[in-house]
């Protein structure tokens, strides 16, 4: 899209869709499910470290996706959801086949494409990385128009 507005509202609109995904996902495991709960599913799910991936899982999507909402260190989280999602990916789903209602992977390959794809492209000018611009070391540049 060489319309750099209507790119920016884009990736806006992405980031704050993904980003809610997230922070729901990172909300109940953190606030419904609890740490304790989590931990038990991932050991039953067969997940190394348990309670060490339950933590991380926890944390990483619920302030994940308020920084994506936020626009906020987004090429950093969106490696660190992809990254994420990745490990579901191979020690949860891969096995089930794609479709969600399955328990397959379809929800964690979107989540994790999706989360790339932000850590490539960055916040666009509607975020707090776009508002700080030069003075981030990861704020993505606008690209240039061929």
């Amino acid at each position: 899209m060489s319309n750099p507005a209507v790119r920016n509202l884009g990736i806006l609109l992405a980031r704050v869709g993904i980003g809610i995904i997230f922070l729901a996902h990172g909300w109940q495991k953190a606030f419904t499910n609890g740490l304790d709960g989590q931990t038990a599913g991932f050991e039953a799910m067969g997940v190394p470290l348990p309670g060490l991936s339950a933590f991380l899982a926890t944390w990483i999507e619920l302030i994940g996706g308020i920084a994506l909402i936020a626009g906020a260190a987004v090429p950093v989280f969106g490696i660190l959801l992809f990254l994420d999602m990745l490990g579901a990916f191979f020690l949860v789903h891969v096995d089930k086949g794609i479709f969600a209602s399955e328990g397959g992977y379809e929800l964690v390959l979107a989540l994790g494409a999706a989360s790339l794809l932000l850590a490539v492209v960055g916040s666009g000018r509607f975020g707090v990385d776009g508002l700080l611009g030069d003075k981030l070391p990861w704020a993505a540049k606008e690209p240039a128009t061929v």
